[in-house]
């Protein structure tokens, strides 16, 4: 599999972080029984979908596009959805991933990294490391080389600052694994961002 190439860091804002409530099933049940309520969902929801998407690929273009096809998706299927006490965002960002897995399995050059200095500046500090700026570009060029699996929970976890239960219930795995998963990337970064800053 080719590396992710990184890209030029975003300057678009971080999700806001939204818990489920009872306004996330009020409004499926709503759009479930008139569609033209979707619209609601579409716009709660819509920016955080965004930025994640955004976060992965190459292009605005490709982001937009491919935001708008999880939408499609999601209406779609808004029928079989049932709501199990997880932002309706949990089901739009499994959408997501499986649309850009498509994506990437066709076309590996719309594959990216796109991401906030700060979110660089979180992995740094669960590893227990100084933040500075040539340790957040290591972090960044180390993603890249990242499988896509390890990389998706990785944004899941430090880019959207999902919890592990919802992160759990995105992937569709055990909260344990979640937490093991992502314990056990980051550290196996850390020999390899150690290698980058002596490399620089």
């Amino acid at each position: 599999m080719q590396p992710v190439q990184p890209i030029q860091i975003a300057t678009m804002q971080p999700p806001v972080t939204v818990k489920a409530t009872a306004t996330d099933e009020l409004l499926v049940v709503a759009a479930q029984q008139n569609p033209a309520r979707f619209a609601a969902l579409y716009e709660k929801y819509y920016a955080q979908i965004l930025g994640f998407v955004y976060q992965r690929v190459t292009t605005k273009d490709d982001a937009f596009d491919i935001t708008q096809q999880v939408f499609l998706q999601a209406m779609l299927a808004l029928p079989k959805y049932e709501f199990r006490g997880f932002p309706f965002s949990s089901w739009l960002y499994r959408i997501a991933i499986n649309e850009m897995n498509g994506i990437f399995r066709k076309n590996e050059k719309r594959r990216g990294i796109n991401i906030e200095p700060e979110f660089l500046k979180g992995i740094v500090e669960e590893m227990n490391g100084d933040t500075d700026d040539e340790r957040e570009q290591a972090v960044l060029k180390v993603l890249a080389t990242l499988e896509e699996d390890d990389l998706q929970i990785i944004e899941l976890r430090f880019f959207e600052k999902r919890p592990f239960k919802e992160i759990a219930e995105i992937l569709e795995i055990n909260e344990a694994s979640a937490k093991m998963r992502v314990y056990r990337i980051l550290e196996k970064l850390r020999p390899e961002i150690g290698k980058n800053l002596i490399m620089e």
